[in-house]
């Protein structure tokens, strides 16, 4: 009896497009803790081995990949130059490298900048003090936008039908048990970030981590990303959160002024404000 590859049939896997698959290898190629050997991809993706295969042999062509050591694939020259001139290439990239290294000095702790992308928050640029752990999210890494700090800190400054389009999605993911699920207990906690300008994800994303976030706005008043920080629990407890929390949101602001957005002085917003912007 011939072995499934995965749980996905051929039949099932006709329905996407040559692009889609391509699409769905060169996410999982990009994936940490690479270099990921074929089968680990073909498991992620749902694919069939001989379909990754074809797409990871074109994208070695081209240079999007590259073999690596025991039969593994990493990101390829050209797919690594590509990603670097796009940062480099960014107006807000460019403005945040530096806020964030602020921050990184003087919190102590990891700072960050994430885009959203449909329902979850994408993280591109990061500072990190030097220290014996260190953090799971990396540039390149998404988490589902309810689920951490930087998601909900986007979230809470969304036009209400947008955040309530987020909300709305069936089965939310519970990454850990601290994770609110419930739309009530979100917009409860979007209230309570819209309120006091930053966000505070309490464990949601990963156990023992809890993280202080700001949303980013343009000109427009439209949300571009968030800046957020994060620490294991005994260094960034309930009352450092306190303190650290408009360090964040002045950071967030910060950029939002030189992006050309008209934000508001410090202090308390209306949470039935929340989502308008002037």
């Amino acid at each position: 009896m011939v072995k499934a590859v995965n749980t996905r049939s051929v039949d099932q896997e006709l329905v996407k497009g040559p692009v889609d698959k391509a699409m769905e290898v060169l996410e999982a190629l990009v994936l940490p803790g690479g270099p990921h050997r074929l089968g680990d991809i073909a498991r992620h993706t749902g694919l069939t081995k001989p379909t990754v295969h074809r797409h990871l042999r074109t994208m070695t062509e081209y240079g999007f990949a590259e073999p690596a050591e025991g039969g593994s694939y990493r990101p390829g020259p050209r797919l690594l130059g590509l990603a670097a001139a796009a940062l480099n290439d960014s107006r807000a990239i460019e403005l945040i490298r530096p806020v964030l290294a602020d921050l990184r000095t003087r919190t102590g702790h990891v700072a960050f900048y994430a885009v959203r992308h449909a329902g979850d928050a994408v993280y591109l640029e990061q500072s990190e003090p030097a220290r014996e752990y260190r953090v799971s999210t990396r540039p390149g890494h998404s988490t589902p936008l309810h689920a951490c700090g930087v998601g909900l800190a986007m979230l809470s400054a969304l036009p209400a039908e947008e955040a309530e389009a987020v909300l709305g999605a069936p089965e939310l993911e519970a990454r850990t048990p601290q994770a609110p699920t419930d739309p009530a207990a979100l917009r409860a906690v979007l209230a309570r970030a819209a309120l006091c300008g930053y966000a505070v994800d309490d464990e949601y994303d990963e156990p023992d981590v809890r993280s202080v976030a700001a949303p980013v706005v343009d000109a427009r008043g439209e949300v571009v990303g968030a800046i957020g920080i994060s620490g294991l629990t005994f260094t960034l407890d309930p009352e450092s959160t306190q303190v650290y929390g408009p360090m964040v949101r002045a950071a967030a602001r910060t950029v939002s002024t030189q992006l050309g957005a008209r934000t508001p002085v410090l202090g308390a917003v209306p949470a039935e404000g929340r989502g308008k912007r002037s």
